[in-house]
């Protein structure tokens, strides 16, 4: 496995994202890449997916206990050390200055090397999808906390007075890109990815029919042999001298 990251020494990696399952379906084959090659990684999530069931019968607070022991599987099948969640509702996230706080005090708290979230500002991935507005929001929420805010410490000074103090972030890897400037081979943890998913079984319906319609999506010639990369658009703060696109 190439150490295409350029991290020469372990890392401790905190993944903000909107929903429980958005880890694995943006970067499930990273998370477990990383997780080989040592790194610790966390999850913080901003909503616990309230809304993400069509049934009827069901309330808010049954999905969100059904979410979050899905959530916990999965994370703990890729090796992920930890995850947690903020207050916002699922479907509501807005990025105000009071999430932008939570944020910058997550980030203070965890004191990670590497942030990876959502590119804000990708609308539409694709000619058959439009991308929610929380996994936008979510991007917008953690670009604005990174900069300036989490190293600075007249942003939100009562974040100084809980102990929580400035820190300095290395890289930013934004997923769910139309601009990648670094695309990872995780090939061999495809199936790792998969497994994660499943995990989610409230989220895939069949687990059969899930898997080929995910293997579909990234393989639309067998003729030729498979491979699955991830994409991000990846900010250097500790590298400015390389010239990313």
């Amino acid at each position: 496995m190439k150490n295409i990251e350029g991290w020469e020494t372990p890392k401790v990696i905190l993944v903000v994202l909107a929903h429980p399952d958005d880890p694995e379906f943006f970067l499930g084959g990273s998370i477990a890449r990383w997780h080989k090659a040592g790194h610790t990684i966390r999850y913080v999530l901003l909503t616990k997916g309230d809304k993400g069931a069509n049934q009827s019968q069901m309330s808010n607070e049954d999905i969100i206990i059904i979410r979050e022991k899905e959530q916990e599987k999965a994370a703990r099948f890729l090796g992920v050390s930890s995850v947690s969640y903020l207050n916002c509702h699922d479907g509501y996230v807005i990025p105000d200055l009071e999430i932008r706080k939570q944020v910058v005090r997550v980030i203070r708290q965890h004191q990670p090397n590497i942030l990876v979230t959502c590119d804000p500002t990708n609308f539409f991935p694709n000619s058959h999808y439009i991308n929610h507005p929380d996994h936008r929001y979510a991007g917008q929420i953690v670009i604005d906390a990174v900069f300036p805010a989490v190293g600075n410490r007249f942003f939100f000074p009562e974040l100084i007075e809980e102990g929580f103090l400035p820190h300095e972030v290395e890289e930013v890897w934004m997923s769910l890109t139309n601009s990648p400037n670094v695309s990872l081979d995780v090939t061999e943890f495809w199936r790792e990815k998969i497994e994660a998913l499943k995990k989610h079984s409230s989220q895939i319906g069949d687990p059969e029919a899930f898997e080929k319609r995910m293997l579909k999506r990234v393989r639309d010639d067998n003729s030729v042999p498979f491979r699955h990369e991830e994409q991000f658009r990846v900010i250097n703060f500790w590298r400015p001298n390389e010239n990313n696109n």
